[in-house]
């Protein structure tokens, strides 16, 4: 299921949402290189999270081959700084616009209950959570962690929680056949959680690349947990009170 928009107004502009869509697509552009190999490569060995390498776990001066004709060479001394700076990072063109118009979709009425700062501080708290998870189910990895797709994983538990009954309009593809559904909120992001779940459990402790799943899993479980506290009830009450005068039934 794609989402292409949700039925759920908003009672402040979404700025910290479209600054982190902009400061994405700027790294990108200005540090990937718009997915120039050898600037993406060199970009995935110094910000990218390694695992096996933040925990000493992989000897030091191993190669791990990216592509072709780049490689990474773990020198052990990645800091602690890349279970934030893997977020800001994307592997492709695909990988960017989806993670970002999956943010922009979600994130606007999380960060609108929020307010402004918090919404930043529970987004990188998100990535980090997304992090760990990540880090648990393979302290080995070797390969490179990138993605924003963690921390907007929080965000979209946040909003399974806040407005689980709020309509989102998918597309959902079926072989040459496009058709459309309105779904709940709840169930579009329970059964997107429910995929990284399953497709998770035979990725343990796989070296291969690929999808981060339990990144996916940890970010959304982190956000069904920090919104009730992280979360203005006053904003909330705003919120609520236009729903009110739109839909009443979609309300939290």
């Amino acid at each position: 299921m794609i989402p292409i928009r949700d039925d759920n107004p908003t009672v402040r502009p979404p700025v910290i949402t479209i600054v982190i869509i902009a400061a994405n697509i700027a790294i990108w552009l200005l540090l990937q290189g718009a997915g120039g190999e050898a600037a993406l490569v060199k970009s995935l060995c110094h910000y990218g999270l390694i695992p096996g390498e933040l925990l000493n776990t992989v000897p030091k001066g191993m190669t791990i081959q990216v592509t072709a004709n780049y490689g990474c060479i773990l020198s052990g001394e990645t800091g602690n700084s890349t279970l934030l700076t893997h977020a800001f990072l994307h592997g492709s063109w695909f990988h960017l616009i989806a993670n970002m118009w999956f943010l922009w979709i979600f994130g606007d009425n999380v960060e609108d209950v929020m307010g402004s700062f918090r919404f930043v501080v529970f987004y990188l708290l998100c990535a980090i959570a997304a992090a760990g998870a990540q880090i648990y189910s393979n302290p080995g990895a070797a390969i490179p962690m990138v993605g924003a797709s963690g921390a907007i994983g929080g965000i979209m538990g946040a909003y399974a929680r806040l407005y689980p009954r709020a309509r989102v309009h998918t597309i959902i593809p079926i072989g040459f056949y496009i058709t459309s559904f309105s779904v709940p909120a709840g169930f579009m992001l329970g059964y997107w959680f429910l995929i990284q779940l399953l497709s998770g459990i035979p990725a343990i402790g796989d070296e291969a690349g690929g999808v981060a799943f339990w990144a996916h899993a940890g970010g959304f479980v982190a956000g069904l947990i920090l919104i009730k506290p992280m979360h203005r009830p006053d904003y909330l009450a705003e919120h609520n009170a236009l729903m009110a005068g739109r839909r009443p039934d979609d309300r939290f």
